[in-house]
């Protein structure tokens, strides 16, 4: 076979980005504004919940949705260490402590039993991740939370435009945090989204994006020359994490492919879970029944992963473990938990790509590489 040359990740950017950025820019308006509202309705139709907000990052939002709970020194948050570090950070910035949950060691999302066994009455938080963009198991990880009088903060940051049990991920959790970085399904340059359930959280959250004061409600103001918008009350200090004109302008452009996008990753992904079922030193990934994965990446299982790592880059294909465990990081401690899913799941998690740059010739490539053995 030649050698080809499949990355694992590809910045979707269509043509006409181009155009949309030169409005923006040459209407000398480039904070948050027209285009950032108009963004935001296309996410809340695409997500399916109107209560959703565009940020500057997933991690801003997953922030703010931990300020919205209240969560503050000595409290703990129930979380995975199976994620990018950019879950778990805002957790310790809020000067609260992470403790660490088993998981699911065929899908990398956190395990509904091991929440259980991890709450105290320090729990102020349960923070859930949709690894690679396969849902969690959120009805139950909501009823746990629901039992205890604790929220649940989804990081859907992989998971654009996936389904949980016909509801779009987005729906589910009190809070559900998105990405619109430079390598997700669609992207914004770098930016986020959070949903909410509650609509009083809702509010608050617009308020709080914008040092406090929600720039909406605000910007048909009485029209006082001192100073407009700043004439307010701000009864709340709130964060610099509101989304502009210019990253709202390129997401606009996004929102058109959307679908196609999601259809391309899917379409491979369903084409690996066929041509790979039953292939020896291969475990696919569970996958709830009802849940449709939005498959930002192909992971799976291979009892000599590191072998079939290398035969892959041999042949020109990307492929990786995506992150460390959080618990081994010094920021939180540097001390592994006994945690034996999250043991076996980085002892054979691989991911490939899966993406809309991915062609039918390609995904036969990358499977028939993988079953030749190594």
């Amino acid at each position: 076979m030649t050698k080809r040359n499949i990355p694992l990740f590809k910045v979707h950017m269509p043509s006409t980005v181009i155009d949309s950025l030169k409005e923006v820019i040459n209407s000398g308006v480039i904070n948050e504004g027209l285009q950032v509202a108009e963004f935001e309705k296309k996410i809340q139709q695409l997500i399916g919940n109107p209560l959703t907000m565009a940020t500057n990052s997933c991690t801003s939002s997953l922030t703010l949705a931990l300020h919205l709970i209240g969560v503050g020194p000595g409290d703990e948050v129930v979380s995975s260490p199976v994620t990018c570090v950019a879950t778990n950070a805002p957790v310790k910035n809020r000067f609260a402590k992470p403790i660490w949950c088993d998981v699911n060691p065929l899908n990398g999302t956190i395990d509904p039993i091991s929440i259980r066994e991890k709450l105290t009455e320090r729990t102020k938080a349960i923070l859930c991740i949709d690894w690679a963009g396969i849902p969690a198991d959120l009805d139950q990880i909501k009823a746990i939370g629901q039992e205890r009088g604790i929220k649940v903060v989804e990081d859907a940051d992989q998971a654009f435009g996936a389904v949980y049990k016909g509801k779009p991920v987005g729906s589910v959790s009190d809070f559900t945090a998105f990405s619109f970085q430079a390598i997700k399904h669609i992207t914004t340059g770098d930016g986020g989204a959070l949903s909410c359930l509650d609509q009083d959280d809702y509010k608050r959250g617009k308020r709080l994006k914008w040092l406090g004061i929600d720039r909406e409600e605000t910007q048909n103001s009485t029209g006082d020359w001192r100073g407009s918008r700043w004439n307010c009350s701000i009864d709340e200090a709130g964060y610099k994490m509101h989304m502009n004109n210019i990253d709202a302008a390129i997401g606009i452009e996004q929102c058109k492919h959307a679908d196609a996008i999601l259809k391309a990753h899917r379409k491979n992904a369903a084409y690996y879970i066929e041509s790979l079922t039953d292939v020896k030193g291969i475990t696919l990934p569970d996958i709830q029944e009802g849940s449709l994965p939005a498959w930002w990446v192909f992971m799976f299982f291979a009892e000599r992963r590191d072998d079939l790592a290398r035969k892959l880059s041999d042949y020109g294909i990307h492929s990786s473990l995506l992150h460390s465990r959080n618990d081994a990081y010094e920021c939180f401690g540097s001390q592994q938990a006994e945690l034996p899913g999250v043991a076996k799941f980085y002892n054979f998690e691989l991911c490939i790509p899966c993406g809309w740059w991915v062609s039918g010739d390609d995904a036969k490539y990358i499977v028939d590489v993988i079953k030749d053995g190594w």
